[in-house]
């Protein structure tokens, strides 16, 4: 049962995704190749230097991979792309229970566009 933003259990965290994972259209769910969705608490160092944020921006999410649009012929016998849902980040970010669900899944809708080949400001165009 969830008892606090800041002290949710992982496992209670991980039905948060899988309910954003769900929300997911089935035929791009069905498109998804070769990637992964985990959860860490925090982004690592590495993680945040790829992202080249700024001071006052946060990490909810992260998509590292090899987008669908630039998979050619070769692409073959590699390891995973990997989405990497932050949850602590989410948490403290969240005010309530229904807000972190709605970060959750609109993290999760973002990192996918990634591995569909979106941009980051294609996905903020529409977004908008």
């Amino acid at each position: 049962m969830f008892r606090s933003l800041n002290i949710m259990e992982k496992d209670e965290f991980e039905k948060i995704v899988q309910q954003g994972i769900s929300l997911i259209p089935e035929k791009f769910r069905r498109l998804m190749e070769n990637v992964d969705i985990v959860i860490e608490d925090y982004p690592n160092q590495e993680q945040l230097r790829k992202t080249h944020l700024s001071g006052n921006q946060t990490l909810f999410g992260l998509y590292e991979g090899v987008p669908k649009t630039n998979r050619g012929t070769n692409y073959a016998n590699v390891l995973p792309d990997k989405i990497t849902i932050f949850q602590k980040p989410i948490e403290n970010f969240s005010p309530d229970f229904r807000a972190m669900e709605k970060l959750v899944a609109d993290t999760i809708w973002h990192e996918i566009a990634h591995h569909f080949g979106l941009s980051e400001k294609e996905i903020r165009q529409r977004n908008v």
